[in-house]
């Protein structure tokens, strides 16, 4: 299968070029490729892809939330570009969405049919992406994610262990809730998901889900760093420019209906521990 990614060199994209390595890649990034021109459209068609990964986004929620625009221009009308490529080429289309589209007051997982109600520029940006994919694309997968992180990526895993050596104490908020997923498990998904054919919206992410605290000391204890202090704060307590949608674990429903579930959130973990030791 001829294969396009966008974003190839973000840490999904590399994960996608590798257990997609067996078929016919096209991997394109900025800043040879820029989805927010027009003119990426007749090229992407040029390609002839059988199938489009669109995994490029601005995805700094903050950055998202100091210029809206700027998110728009990338995450909504780079994302029409793509599809409407996709659309010329008659290719498939997967679409890389976040948690983020949801609002945060529910209290329980959010299922692939809850209603999406952002509440800050980039959710909103990703929101307006996957519209733009479903208006020009039937053969489309929306695959909304969470709290991704990867070996050789400088993540939340990443940055807890960079900021527990320097500072030798941690405060981390309790109140924002979601999954942890490890891109190696995201893109192995991925991979299955394609070769159903079964077109829709699905919700991958590592089974279960925690706040950032606890995802913090689960790093700290798999990392040899247990005897860290690591003291608990609110969202509230630590401002931000976006505003935060407090719980937004996903529930991957849709999944299991065609063979695809993922393990613990915990062993993924303990797994990119190895992977990078």
């Amino acid at each position: 299968m001829r294969i396009l990614i966008t974003g190839a060199l973000g840490q999904l994209g590399r994960a996608l070029t590798e257990v997609f390595s067996d078929h016919d890649i096209i991997p394109t990034d900025l800043p040879e490729y820029d989805i927010t021109d027009p003119g990426i459209v007749p090229v992407f068609t040029d390609m002839r892809p059988e199938l489009v990964i669109h995994c490029a986004a601005l995805t700094n929620v903050d950055g998202c939330a100091k210029n809206p625009d700027l998110a728009f221009k990338v995450n909504a009308f780079g994302t029409q570009n793509v599809a409407h490529a996709c659309l010329r080429s008659n290719a498939e289309m997967v679409y890389i969405s976040t948690n983020e589209v949801f609002d945060g007051t529910a209290t329980e997982p959010y299922p692939e049919d809850a209603p999406p109600h952002p509440i800050n520029p980039y959710g909103s940006s990703k929101r307006a992406g996957e519209q733009m994919a479903a208006r020009y694309v039937n053969q489309l997968y929306i695959v909304r994610t969470a709290w991704l992180y990867a070996p050789g990526s400088y993540m939340f895993p990443a940055k807890i262990i960079d900021a527990a050596d320097k500072r030798g104490e941690l405060k981390v908020v309790t109140d924002e809730i979601s999954n942890p997923t490890y891109v190696p498990d995201l893109a192995q998904a991925i991979a299955a998901l394609v070769e159903s054919h079964v077109y829709g919206i699905y919700h991958f992410t590592n089974a279960g889900y925690c706040s950032r605290f606890d995802f913090a000391r689960e790093i700290l204890r798999l990392s040899g760093r247990e005897h860290i202090p690591v003291h608990p704060i609110t969202l509230a307590d630590y401002p931000r420019p976006s505003v935060v949608p407090p719980f937004t674990a996903l529930a991957n429903t849709r999944g299991p209906e065609i063979g695809i579930e993922f393990r613990p959130w915990q062993e993924a973990l303990a797994d990119y521990f190895r992977a990078t030791s």
